[in-house]
């Protein structure tokens, strides 16, 4: 009771999501890529410090091979109310990112998006599996596997160094 289901793919490549227009999205165009997966919320305590550092990780090392996938989500107290559209234009004109924002997914429960049922099933977090708030973290390596996952409350900053290591720069 509580494991994640059967996860049959190995790699995060392996996985189509939708933009936030609804396009499709083969996320095999990040191979080589060290990626940072997050559940982003706009109306959140979180938001203001997640999105500011996020994007300025996305900044510093866009151009050393990173990027930041986010996944809005409304699934913690509705603090994402909007279309993924509108969660979109928060993230672009208040914070500046450049970074894609996808559709808004579940990622919990039996309708969780597929790409959270691999990531939940490559690290489970405290307690479980589930995800437990909005700004989950997910380091990705470069072949599409889970390093490691990183509560609310760790900062995108807090993140950085093993960031730099999983893009050979230690």
């Amino acid at each position: 009771m509580g494991a994640s289901p059967s996860v049959p793919q190995k790699s995060i490549h392996e996985f189509t999501v939708k933009d936030s227009k609804g396009k499709d999205v083969d996320l095999s165009i990040y191979k080589g890529k060290v990626l940072l997966v997050v559940n982003v919320a706009s109306k959140c305590s979180f938001t203001n410090s997640n999105y500011t550092q996020l994007t300025e990780l996305y900044n510093n090392y866009k151009d050393k091979g990173f990027e930041v996938l986010a996944f809005p989500c409304n699934q913690f107290l509705k603090q994402e109310p909007g279309t993924s559209e509108e969660a979109q234009q928060f993230a672009c004109v208040r914070f500046k990112a450049e970074y894609p924002i996808f559709q808004k997914v579940l990622v919990n429960g039996p309708d969780a998006a597929p790409v959270y049922q691999f990531l939940k099933s490559s690290k489970g977090g405290f307690l479980g599996s589930s995800i437990k708030w909005n700004f989950t973290k997910f380091l990705i390596d470069k072949e599409g596997k889970v390093i490691k996952r990183y509560g609310s409350t760790t900062t995108p900053l807090a993140i950085e160094a093993d960031i730099q290591k999983a893009l050979g720069e230690e």
